[in-house]
């Protein structure tokens, strides 16, 4: 497929401002006539930085570029097959192109880029990837599966992207470790039950602080949220969500021990000395909610 679609004679976007040595797309200036779409046909890693072969390699080619707690802060996440763009601007780099996309799965401020291997394109817009929620049994499954698993930064498909290796090939043999961060091996937060509900939940913890119902948790101790909460419910804060197992378990992932499973009340006695429990989020961050969304 991939082959297929390099050899493919797909009309460019070549719409170019100089400022000053460097080189800008710019979005203003494609018309709505010109605008392409393309979706994912595997796994596709989508960045905040165009600049592909410096996160996959390197000036050494043997490196993934991490910053000093060891997390590729360039992936934003990973758009599941069938995940729909549109492109806003296309790169050419050695024989393919980096394309600057949006896409309705990652509804945030921030650029993204993913490289044209990865997907199809289309002349008309693509179809909505189709989302459909799993039966709570399958999703509490899927995320029991992925104990143990590695933390990844804007991870959400724990097993990795294969393609990667080959479409930015290591210089020469590299510690297995390394190859695991340059496949995106791993799951973060909330790309645990990202992944776990095909896609279904949103992708960051910013938008799980108003998803589905909040809980009446305000002033409750330890003991009493945890005869109150259910399985899926989710405990949210800025920047990390532990997801329930059950009344007396949770799962998430945490840096750098990866996904774990551990005790529900010591857990919860654990997160209340820094946030207490609200009812709804005050946008403060001093606070944690419980948000119910599967019904």
């Amino acid at each position: 497929m991939v082959e297929l679609l390099l050899s493919m004679n797909i009309p460019r976007i070549f719409l170019i401002c100089s400022l000053l040595t460097s080189l800008v797309f710019c979005q203003d200036a494609v018309s709505d006539s010109e605008k392409r779409y393309c979706h994912a046909v595997i796994p596709c890693p989508v960045l905040n930085s165009p600049d592909f072969q410096k996160v996959f390699g390197g000036n050494s080619g043997k490196t993934v570029k991490v910053d000093r707690k060891g997390l590729i802060r360039e992936l934003e996440f990973i758009a599941f097959p069938g995940t729909s763009f549109e492109v806003i601007s296309e790169i050419p780099v050695s024989g393919q192109s980096i394309l600057e996309v949006r896409t309705q799965d990652y509804p945030y401020n921030t650029p993204l880029f993913i490289d044209s291997r990865f997907v199809a394109f289309s002349g008309k817009k693509v179809p909505e990837r189709e989302k459909t929620l799993p039966p709570a049994r399958e999703i509490l499954s899927a995320m029991k599966a992925m104990e143990g698993r590695p933390y990844m930064w804007g991870g959400n498909y724990h097993s990795g992207i294969k393609e990667l290796p080959d479409f930015y090939p290591p210089r020469g043999q590299v510690p297995s470790a390394m190859l695991s961060l340059w496949r995106l091996e791993g799951v973060d937060c909330s790309g645990l039950i990202y992944q776990a509900s095909g896609g279904y939940t949103p992708r960051n913890t910013s938008s799980m602080l108003t998803y589905g119902e909040g809980l009446a948790i305000s002033g409750m101790t330890a003991e009493e949220i945890s005869r109150m909460v259910e399985p899926l419910d989710l405990i949210v804060w800025i920047g990390h969500v532990v997801i329930v197992l059950s009344p007396d378990e949770v799962i998430e992932s945490t840096h750098p021990e990866g996904v774990i499973i551990s005790e529900m009340i010591p857990r919860l006695r654990s997160i209340m000395p820094d946030r207490k429990p609200a009812n709804e989020w005050d946008g403060r961050g001093k606070s944690f909610v419980i948000r119910r969304w599967h019904r």
